[in-house]
């Protein structure tokens, strides 16, 4: 499947809202919940706006992935940048029904790409210790394994072990 990364704009809300409430509960296998109000449009739309507000003060930068019929299969963001040494965290999450395909990949491969042409020069990443794909989608593009580390999840309160990667550009 050819794919490609569209940044994230006013007018995806509505098909992201979709793509988020269909994926749930396959989302929530691997990573912490965003709560039940994540899931209600109206609170959807704001924090959606938030996220537009972040990436025109370029503090992060939001991506869709999408097919070659431009339906959303996932989404993969630059968060957290620090433009003083060039550094941001990248998270991404493919939807159900596209796993398997090399999507995360190839998404990767692309936001990587990208992330030179907006001066960033060194990504971390972040994952579970059971989420082994999003392992080895990190490890496929270049990301050395750094640290593990177990916290508490601010959402449930249970302790999980997660692993870091970075990755120089």
């Amino acid at each position: 499947m050819e794919i490609f990364i569209d940044r994230l704009n006013e007018r995806d809300a509505e098909e992201l809202f979709t793509f988020e409430c269909n994926n749930r509960r396959f989302f929530e296998q691997t990573v912490p919940s965003r709560g039940d109000d994540y899931y209600t449009f109206e609170t959807f739309k704001n924090r959606h706006r938030e996220l537009l507000n972040e990436q025109e003060e370029n503090i992060s930068y939001f991506y869709l992935i999408k097919n070659d019929s431009g339906s959303i299969v996932g989404r993969i963001n630059l968060v957290d940048i620090d433009n003083t040494n060039g550094s941001a965290h990248v998270g991404y999450r493919i939807g159900e029904k596209y796993t398997q395909r090399g999507i995360a990949n190839k998404a990767l491969k692309l936001l990587v790409n990208t992330a030179a042409e907006l001066s960033v020069n060194q990504i971390h990443a972040k994952t579970t210790s059971n989420n082994i794909a999003s392992q080895k989608v990190l490890e496929r593009n270049g990301f050395i394994r750094v640290t593990i580390n177990e916290e508490k999840n601010e959402l449930s309160g249970q302790k999980e072990t997660f692993i870091y990667y970075s990755r120089t550009i």
